[in-house]
């Protein structure tokens, strides 16, 4: 299991060089300054990633295409969710929708706050990121009160109040959206 994990690594660490090529570099300073709408106008295929992309041919051993494909079906967005963390300048939402098939978790930065203040678990993810858990006392309805009652607080600072809002606003979308819903799901945690 160790060599494909440190394959996949020095697979990341050369798509990573090839990122930073000077015209690169513009292409992403370029984007922070472009608005994503733009392209929601576009007629034909849609985009794959909210930035722009350009076609590229890689050959791959089997065995990393195979654990790329458990990262995403979709080998280049499994490509690009590998490689982020390790761009510099690559900003994350303190919370986000991570698809998988035609479903969906949200991902958080891990906040010791966000733990203490609603009771979920964070199970860190290898991006620096977690999965939260809720127990099997804790309904998504009161982990949403949780949030709110946080988020009235004064005293909750910045960078948290951030992953707060965006949590909350996250499963409020989903809640108004016709068509979607919010399903709990166990895991299967062990202690040591």
């Amino acid at each position: 299991m160790r060599r494909p994990l440190r394959m996949l690594v020095v697979s990341a660490m050369v798509a990573a060089a090839l990122l930073s090529t000077s015209e690169e570099r513009a292409v992403r300073t370029q984007n922070r300054v472009t608005n994503v709408r733009t392209f929601a106008n576009r007629r034909g295929r849609p985009r794959k990633f909210s930035r722009p992309a350009r076609a590229v041919t890689l050959t791959l051993p089997e065995d990393i295409i195979a654990t790329l494909k458990l990262i995403d079906a979709d080998i280049s967005r499994a490509i690009v969710r590998t490689i982020e963390p390790l761009v510099p300048g690559s900003p994350r939402p303190a919370a986000e929708l991570t698809p998988f098939g035609d479903r969906a978790v949200i991902v958080v930065t891990p906040s010791r706050e966000l733990r203490d203040r609603t009771g979920v678990e964070l199970l860190p993810l290898s991006d620096g990121r977690a999965l939260m858990a809720l127990d099997d006392q804790l309904s998504v309805s009161q982990f949403e009160l949780r949030l709110r009652d946080a988020l009235a607080d004064t005293t909750l600072e910045h960078p948290e109040r951030e992953t707060f809002e965006a949590l909350a606003q996250i499963l409020r979308e989903t809640r108004q959206r016709n068509g979607s819903a919010i399903h709990e799901r166990s895991i299967i945690v062990l202690d040591a």
